[in-house]
């Protein structure tokens, strides 16, 4: 934050320690802290939360975990679903709109977006505040500016 960005993302780190959370909203605004969370379907109803990039399970429930990191200062969730990342057959509608509907700070949705349509998909139904999507622009199958006239075009507010 020193060197000029924005906001910070915390994830395994801020499992092992949850109090990171706070002090870094303490000490530079909730607004710069987001916490990434690696997220996976229970084979019964529920998620737990992955650390070590979606590699080890930490057996914490997802819904409880969002409700405490917002308590502690968090201002954003970065949310990967681990059971639609890099399947471009959408994101994971289901877990979005679960955490989106708990807590009041932004949502951002990440894994499985596979065209243009799931941006439409993940603000409407999954209720996230913001999408994350990588291969489809790294491989040049659609432009950020084709995705934002899309969403315009299906009255999802912008920047343009």
């Amino acid at each position: 934050l020193a060197c000029g960005a924005d906001k910070v993302s915390v994830n395994s780190a801020a499992i092992a320690d949850p109090n990171l959370i706070k002090e870094a909203a303490d000490e530079f605004g909730v607004q710069c802290v987001v916490v990434a969370i690696d997220a996976k379907k229970r084979d019964n109803d529920g998620y737990d939360v992955y650390v070590k990039g979606g590699r080890e399970n930490t057996g914490i429930d997802l819904i409880e975990w969002v409700t405490k990191c917002e308590k502690l200062g968090a201002g954003e969730i970065l949310l990967t679903s681990m059971d639609a990342d890099g399947t471009k057959q959408g994101f994971d509608l289901e877990v979005t709109s679960r955490v989106s509907n708990i807590v009041d700070i932004p949502v951002i949705a990440s894994g499985g977006c596979g065209k243009i349509e799931d941006f439409k998909d993940v603000f409407i139904d999954g209720k996230a505040d913001a999408a994350l999507a990588a291969s489809l622009f790294h491989y040049g199958d659609l432009t950020v500016k084709e995705v934002k006239e899309y969403l315009r075009e299906n009255n999802i507010e912008v920047r343009l």
